[in-house]
């Protein structure tokens, strides 16, 4: 069974690369800041993106809700 593994960017620059493994992806850090997630192994590539989202405090927030205009 070939391998399949891909580099994986995040914030325009490469932070690692994932090689599929039984079970999902296994992520392999080239950056200090992930090194957190480096040996991790993620069901999907999409879980990846979502942990480095979260260690670079970059987390998708539900919109705010509209301000409401005072009235003197």
């Amino acid at each position: 069974m070939p391998s399949q593994r891909f580099a994986v960017e995040f914030d325009r620059r490469t932070v690692g690369i994932a090689v599929r493994v039984p079970g999902g992806f296994m992520f392999f850090s080239s950056s200090d800041d992930f090194d957190a997630l480096d040996g991790r192994l993620f069901p999907r590539a999409r879980a990846i993106e979502r942990q480095l989202r979260k260690i670079a405090g970059l987390e998708r927030r539900p919109a705010a809700e509209p301000r409401r205009l005072r009235t003197i």
